[in-house]
């Protein structure tokens, strides 16, 4: 005994010692389980008894390293303690340290420690009892534990009153039935479920009542009835899932224990307990439908993947980028030189040139292909938020910052950091971008601590930094730092020998992602999309092609591309045409005024309306006038 004067710290002590004593010690098998860490927390004495493990090995075993043959039932338990506290289970079976299973009963009770919550098992071989097989049975059944069991086994010994007082709180449907199998009892519960009165069952053949059809709607002979098989042979018999009908004819699954009553080393009947497994029936086809959903999905994975691969050998993508024409080979022999140095490198182009897959490219070919790239589109970014992200902010920096943040450049250390659209950074934050450039440092918003970070940097960029940097919108410095060593992404209208091969590859991504036939491109179509312009590039054909396989018949294209597609030469003709039709602003200048003197006479230098020069040349008469007067243009008299 403790003294009296013992500081309460001391009777905690006790207490806690007297509690992993009574887990420690307890006759049955007891195991802590995390379930959503799947994994043993502790086990007593009995449970490494049972499952021949010792408890080092079962504690750096997953859970379903001994519970997990039957999977599902297991998910089911487990759900069921974590929603309603508590649960019993003699569906799982437990693998012991020779890979032997052996069926057992769980008894699960939800536990909250540390506000986590966690699963106390206590396990039931069994296999090693039979002779209180049937009284467990019936325990599985009832929920009502083993004096429960006691007081039904004596049911034919009390009075009705009695036994409508005891029975009228049990969930589960339970009935009587005599030697010759008619019905002597019938609880509430039961009345319920099969949605019948004392005066339609009593005395009546059970079966005939609810139990005459199979599910499949053929008959279902007394004599199969497993039901009356308890009296005959003495035997539990029990009905894992099939079906009662109720009055008004409808079925219902249900899963059944008929246990023999035995008087005096005779059989006098039989109790039937029953109950309605529809949740669990649906729950477990949602399981299986989830299983098989993921199935389909994952078949699905491995053949895109298979396709992809093949796309990828066959038409051989250099880290995503197609193309053979001589721009592109540039490009890749650019990617080749500069993916092994640390140089940071600047790409220039038209939106939808693939600016984005060059600097993909040069990170997967460098050294640095194991480490993240991390891609910042500076043209999303709010002026006011540039600084927290690309650098990060801590708590309480500014209103709103409840947390801290790390940054891009962070983000991307021993990676790489992608700037798309680079000459949209604000100027005041550009010589901190050069600060992080230069010397590979930087703070966080509202912090002093100096951070080193090793990103290399790949820019990208649709406008001229040079006239950003004569109009004072870019630091010369900064774009020093940026241009080490430059990449041009040429539109795709220089490309014309690619069109081809980029329109077939898109054309078959299309069609197995809208799920169409495979789709062909006919030399007509290809001379069409040579022939666009395409001011969209690569972007734009990628949704001119989505568009045309969505509209498809069969696997004949049709393309919606502007009515003068079909009017642009190939580039090398345009480029030959524009040597010869160059001309000085001073000649263009002059085309215009002679263009416009044309116009007036053919008037008559009638300015306005439907027959006047402002119409013929296509421009409001406001807009002529004001050009007559700079110009200097006179009508000639006479």
């Amino acid at each position: 005994m403790l003294d009296t004067n013992d500081s309460t710290d001391e009777w905690g002590k006790l207490a806690y010692w007297m509690r992993n004593a009574a887990f420690e010690q307890c006759p049955e098998p007891l195991m802590l389980l995390d379930p959503k860490a799947n994994q043993y927390i502790d086990c007593n004495i009995a449970a490494c008894e049972l499952l021949g493990f010792s408890r080092q090995a079962i504690l750096k075993m997953p859970i379903t390293g001994i519970h997990g043959r039957e999977l599902g039932q297991l998910i089911v338990f487990t759900e069921q303690v974590l929603t309603q506290g508590r649960a019993k289970s003699n569906r799982i079976s437990c693998r012991l340290h020779n890979d032997e299973h052996i069926p057992v009963e769980l008894f699960g009770a939800r536990t909250v420690i540390k506000n986590r919550e966690y699963l106390v098992v206590a396990m039931r071989d069994i296999s090693s009892d039979e002779r209180f097989r049937d009284q467990a049975e019936a325990d599985r059944i009832l929920r009502g534990g083993l004096l429960e069991w006691k007081h039904l086994q004596s049911i034919f010994h009390q009075d009705e009153r009695d036994n409508l007082l005891m029975l009228t709180s049990v969930g589960d449907g339970i009935y009587c039935v005599d030697t010759n199998g008619l019905c002597t009892f019938i609880n509430p519960a039961a009345q319920r479920l099969l949605g019948r009165s004392d005066d339609d069952v009593l005395g009546q053949n059970i079966h005939y009542v609810h139990h005459h059809t199979r599910e499949d709607g053929r008959h279902y002979p007394v004599e199969e009835c497993p039901i009356y098989a308890a009296i005959r042979d003495g035997v539990v018999h029990e009905g894992v899932q099939e079906v009662f009908w109720k009055h008004d004819g409808t079925p219902f699954p249900v899963e059944f224990t008929s246990t023999p009553i035995i008087s005096d080393s005779s059989i006098i009947g039989a109790v039937v307990v029953f109950r309605d497994i529809r949740a669990r029936v649906e729950t477990e086809q949602q399981l299986r439908d989830a299983l098989s959903e993921l199935g389909e999905l994952k078949e699905r994975l491995e053949d895109e993947n298979a396709y992809l691969q093949q796309e990828f050998l066959i038409e051989q993508k250099y880290h995503g980028i197609l193309g053979d024409s001589p721009a592109v080979k540039r490009i890749f022999q650019q990617i080749e030189l500069v993916s092994q140095t640390e140089a940071n490198v600047l790409i220039t182009g038209e939106s939808g040139t693939g600016k984005e897959l060059i600097a993909r490219a040069i990170h997967e070919a460098s050294p640095r292909c194991d480490k993240p790239m991390i891609r910042v589109n500076c043209a999303a970014i709010p002026h006011e938020l540039f600084e927290s992200e690309f650098f990060g902010h801590i708590r309480g920096a500014f209103t709103g910052a409840f947390r801290d943040r790390v940054g891009r450049f962070e983000l991307a250390n021993g990676g790489t950091l992608f700037l798309d659209e680079v000459g949209e950074i604000p100027l005041e934050l550009q010589s901190k971008l050069l600060r992080v450039l230069q010397e590979g440092q930087l703070e966080r918003v509202g912090e002093e601590r100096t951070r080193q970070v090793d990103v290399r940097v790949v820019a990208a960029t649709n406008k001229d930094l040079r006239q950003e940097i004569e109009q004072s919108r870019f630091r010369e410095d900064l774009y020093f730092r940026l241009n080490v060593f430059p990449i041009h992404s040429p539109p795709l209208r220089e490309r014309d020998d690619d069109i081809a091969m980029l329109a077939n590859h898109l054309v078959s991504q299309a069609s197995q992602k809208f799920g169409k036939t495979q789709c062909k491109l006919r030399q007509v179509d290809l001379r069409r999309l040579q022939a666009y312009a395409w001011p969209g590039n690569i972007r734009e054909l990628q949704n001119v092609v989505e568009r045309a396989v969505i509209t498809s018949r069969g696997d004949r294209l049709t393309f919606d591309l502007p009515l003068d597609a079909d009017s642009r030469p190939p580039a090398s003709t345009l480029a030959a045409e524009s040597e010869a039709l160059i001309v000085t602003d001073e000649e263009m200048q002059e085309r215009v005024r002679q263009n416009m003197l044309q116009a007036l006479e053919k008037c008559q230098w009638k300015l306005f309306g439907d027959n006047g020069a402002a119409v013929l040349l296509g421009m409001k008469p406001t807009t002529l006038t004001s050009r007559i007067k700079r110009l200097g243009l006179k009508r000639e008299p006479g």
